[in-house]
């Protein structure tokens, strides 16, 4: 896992940052989803279904970046889900299958699980032939698995978001009897100014500053009216210094920082760095310029000792007392 994949999950991993973006995506901003409420589950997926080794023929196995279980109340019912994040700082193009292979290993694992609590539990008696071979009964549900894509860039995702649009022209009679399976996407640069607001923690500092990472005007306008920014902490730095390079300079041991008056002095810097630039670049203009102007008159003071004098190009050299590098420059100058 590279730095910006490890910086992204560390910070999507904490239980406020997560609710947040789950309601932020799926309840428009509603706080339905407790932080409280949220459970970690192991994000190692491992499909070894239905009777083991012969069975199973070589087990699969992927690693999610974030999941996490769901206890909630919802329109007075008790919900329980299963939720993951993938955070990407690059663009995927194959995240449905991704996605697809995730959410499958996972209810693949809700059934053996299933399957290895009845066998556990002994309460196979009364069951026909379909449940017992399947390990998997008829009163038993599977809990629905929602998986959100992060996408931790100022671009916007030109990946394929559905598994229909990676096949490219098919026969669409041959398309209705394929499932689709499309990806549920959170990218700055298509959401929209007035949404911001939906979310509750600092994703909502993080994503809009990703969004307007490269027009540094309008950057600096959202900093500016985001009372979010004065007290931006250093999880939200890193993110933002390992996805687009902000090089927001934190102090050792310090926990938050002012963001806005990170930005002036990395303007600050970034001005004296170009005036540094700009006066290097001159001097060195000139002492390009007065080179050549050196070497110029030397040629010309030299070609007057040869025609008027009648010296030679060499006892004309050596008269003026030229240095060997500047007679292997002068030479091809004056034959």
């Amino acid at each position: 896992m590279g730095y910006k994949d490890t910086v992204t999950t560390k910070y999507m991993g904490q239980n406020h940052i997560f609710a947040d973006v789950f309601n932020y995506f799926i309840y428009g901003g509603e706080q339905v989803i407790d932080p409280d409420s949220l459970e970690e589950l192991d994000t190692r997926e491992v499909d070894v279904p239905y009777g083991g080794k012969d069975g199973a023929g070589q087990p699969v196995q992927r690693t999610r970046d974030v999941i996490k279980s769901l206890v909630a109340m919802m329109d007075r019912h008790t919900a329980y889900l299963i939720l993951a994040v993938e955070a990407q700082s690059h663009i995927h193009h194959a995240m449905p299958v991704k996605n697809m292979v995730y959410d499958a290993l996972q209810y693949a694992k809700q059934v053996s699980s299933a399957a290895a609590s009845h066998k556990r539990s002994g309460d196979y008696k009364g069951a026909d032939g379909e449940e017992y071979l399947s390990g998997f009964m008829k009163q038993d549900r599977l809990l629905p698995v929602v998986t959100l894509v992060v996408f931790f860039d100022a671009r916007e995702w030109d990946g394929p978001m559905s598994l229909h649009e990676m096949f490219g022209e098919q026969d669409t009679r041959i398309l209705a009897l394929v499932p689709d399976y499309k990806i549920n996407l959170v990218a700055p640069a298509t959401i929209k100014d007035s949404d911001f607001d939906k979310f509750q923690t600092s994703l909502k500092e993080v994503l809009s500053f990703i969004k307007y990472s490269q027009d540094a005007d309008r950057l600096g306008e959202v900093v500016e009216a985001d009372e979010g920014f004065r007290h931006l902490g250093r999880a939200e730095v890193d993110v933002l210094n390992a996805c687009v390079g902000a090089k927001i300079e934190m102090e050792k041991g310090e926990e938050a920082i002012n963001v806005c008056l990170a930005i002036e002095e990395m303007k600050r810097r970034a001005a004296e760095k170009a005036a540094a630039e700009a006066a290097a670049e001159a001097a060195e203009k000139d002492r390009i310029a007065a080179e050549k102007d050196r070497m110029s008159t030397l040629v010309k003071n030299i070609k007057n000792l040869v025609e008027k004098a009648g010296w030679t190009v060499e006892y004309s050299m050596d008269v003026l007392d030229v240095s060997e590098g500047d007679r292997k420059k002068i030479q091809p100058l004056i034959r």
